[in-house]
């Protein structure tokens, strides 16, 4: 079944589309995020095992800003996940006075099973679409990429 756009919606003008968009897309990542697993994170807490994981070891400060948080707030976020065992310190091969971090196998695994669960609440949901609902979320993919490069 293709779900027909809103009525009320009669041109798609940027403004328009925008607002619906966030809006839908607000939902969802409320939806996602509220997935809980054992152990579960803080928001904080998540994102920065989340760069660790896909970016690879780095100091406090380059996960500061990428964040866009201060570094103060960085490093108590830090201090936690250390005390868990999900992160480690080392020390900077190419500058012996700054700290690198890296993940554990335990913080691997906490982002990873993290991720499952939340892929694995969109599989449960997505099995309620008919094939040709999914084939419409697959085909709006490659201009929802298109829209997050943009910004």
């Amino acid at each position: 079944m293709i779900v027909p756009r809103s009525p009320a919606i009669t041109e798609p003008t940027p403004a328009r589309t925008a607002a619906a968009l966030r809006a839908t897309l607000g939902v969802l990542y409320r939806r996602i995020r509220q997935t809980r697993v054992a152990g579960d994170l803080t928001l904080p807490e998540g994102s920065a095992l989340s760069r660790l994981d896909h970016h690879g070891p780095a100091t406090g400060a380059q996960l500061a800003k990428l964040e866009q948080i201060s570094p103060q707030s960085m490093g108590a976020t830090l201090q936690g996940l250390e005390a868990r065992g999900l992160i480690q310190r080392a020390a900077d091969p190419d500058d012996g006075r700054r700290v690198v971090l890296s993940l554990t196998s335990a913080g691997r695994e906490v982002v990873h099973s993290k991720r499952a669960a939340r892929t694995e609440q969109l599989t449960q949901a997505l099995a309620t679409l008919s094939p040709a609902e999914r084939a419409q979320v697959l085909d709006v993919l490659p201009l929802l990429d298109r829209l997050a490069r943009e910004i």
